[in-house]
């Protein structure tokens, strides 16, 4: 029997890094417990509504986040305010699949328009790794803007 899982991120700023993985990956912020949310709502305006009125303190409110698959097939990510820096490459990472079914240089031509929109975003780019068959169609790695490391694959 296999397993749901849920990616969890350690950040600064949940909010703001959820958004950006939002973005990235076509997600969306659930809204709160119990509330409705017409299409056009704001879920994190909501949320601020909610934490407001359930008693959370103002400086907690963005001590965690959380993004879903708006299809329910991919993994849930949570986000969770940590005080200390990221000081080391991680060891777990996201690979973006930005390019399914593409070779070659058409490949690296949609990777390469993904990372000009992901750097709009807020991610830096890291490297470029050319194809080399048969055991990499190429790749470019980059970082969220808080220093993780990912792939757009």
């Amino acid at each position: 029997m296999s397993r749901h899982i849920q990616v969890t991120f350690d950040a600064h700023d949940p909010r703001a890094l959820s958004s950006f993985w939002r973005d990235v990956l076509g997600y969306v912020h659930p809204g709160p417990p119990g509330v409705y949310l017409p299409e056009s709502a704001d879920p994190l305006a909501a949320w601020d509504d909610f934490l407001a009125r359930v008693g959370v303190p103002e400086e907690q409110r963005n001590s965690k986040s959380a993004i879903e698959d708006p299809d329910g097939h991919g993994p849930r990510v949570f986000f969770q305010q940590v005080p200390e820096d990221k000081v080391v490459k991680n060891r777990v990472h996201l690979d973006v699949r930005a390019a399914p079914g593409l070779q070659g240089e058409e490949r690296m031509a949609a990777l390469e328009a993904e990372c000009d929109r992901l750097v709009a975003l807020g991610a830096k780019r890291v490297r470029r790794d050319e194809p080399a068959p048969p055991m990499s169609a190429g790749f470019i790695v980059m970082t969220d803007p808080e220093g993780n490391e990912f792939c757009l694959d």
